[in-house]
């Protein structure tokens, strides 16, 4: 059987955050199949809340590892959802 995780983090101050969540992004790069982020953005207001959804492939410990690795990074909140297939 196998398993498809979506992780989706919500970041409430991505510029403060951006370095460290960037850093475990990178170290768990080999189980990211896709990664799409975004945040309000309009002529006058550059929003410093931001979204991030993940989709990985992998390991389950991995990604549980992923996981609490984004979750030790204060000002990010973790939702996911999982498949199993």
């Amino acid at each position: 059987m196998k398993e498809l995780r979506i992780i989706g983090l919500l970041i409430t101050d991505r510029i403060k955050e951006a370095g460290k969540t960037q850093q475990v992004l990178s170290k768990y790069a080999h189980i990211i199949q896709s990664r799409l982020g975004f945040h309000e953005v309009n002529e006058s207001v550059c929003s410093r809340v931001g979204f991030i959804l993940i989709r990985t492939a992998g390991n389950p410990e991995e990604c549980d590892k992923l996981e609490q690795a984004l979750g030790d990074i204060e000002g990010i909140e973790i939702q996911h959802m999982l498949f199993t297939y």
